[in-house]
This record gives C-alpha cells, structure tokens and sequence, in this order.
C-alpha cells in the first residue's frame, strides 16, 4: 500500500470589518424649521470593509483604519453645519470614510430616534463600494 501525501495548500479568503454601532449624537438635521433651530438625537450604525490583503501592523498604524479616528470625523461634520437630509449627510461621511486608502466598502444606517412619535425611529441604510 503506497502512502499519498497531499501538500496544505489552503487558501483563503478574507473579509476585514470595522463596526461602530449605535454612535447616537444630538445633531442638527432635516427640512422643517423646528429641526432647524433644535438638534435631535441621530444613530449611526457603520461597516466598513477595509482590503483583506493588508496586513494588520501594531507597528504601522496605517495598516488599519482606526475606528476612533471615523467616530471624531462624524462627529466634527455633524456639528460644523445643518445638514438639510439625511442622504446628504451620508454622502458626506462617505467622502470622509473613502478618504482612507484602505476602505472598500461602507454600509451607513443613519436613524432619527425621536421625529415622529408613533415610531421608534425613521432612517436610511445605503451602501456605497469602491470600484
């Protein structure tokens, strides 16, 4: 009986994520006067997909997307204006997110928490890739 000796020859595929989820801010936005003059609280749930084939370096910082780093650029665009709607906004934190070199893929859902009574809140979800 002859032994046969197959060579490990795994491959894989990698899928890297970075989640913030419910970052609630007081933000001012929407289209009617009154969500002009008073902020209202906003949730944001984030993912983002960021190139499987770097590498993750203690030693170099910028083999990673930082996820402090996106939480403090939402937060400095949310206060700098009013932003009329929520797409909108969204477009705009997507500009800030895609600056990073290493980011594919950003699923944004951004939700009003207390605009209309009867609900627990009203929101958007878009997903946006780098081709």
């Amino acid at each position: 009986m002859k032994i046969i000796k197959f060579k490990n020859k795994e491959k894989f595929k990698y899928e890297r994520k970075v989640l913030i989820k419910e970052l609630i801010l007081k933000i001012s936005v929407g289209i009617h006067n009154f969500e002009k003059i008073k902020k209202q609280r906003v949730k944001f749930n984030i993912e983002i997909l960021t190139d499987p084939n770097v590498s993750p370096s203690g030693k170099d910082l910028n083999s990673i997307l930082n996820y402090e780093d996106v939480v403090l650029k939402i937060e400095k665009l949310t206060e700098s204006k009013h932003h009329e709607l929520l797409e909108d906004l969204a477009e705009n934190i997507f500009s800030k997110i895609f600056k990073n070199k290493l980011v594919k893929k950003v699923n944004l859902k951004i939700e009003k928490l207390d605009i209309l009574k009867k609900t627990k809140s009203v929101g958007i979800e878009i997903s946006k890739t780098k081709i």
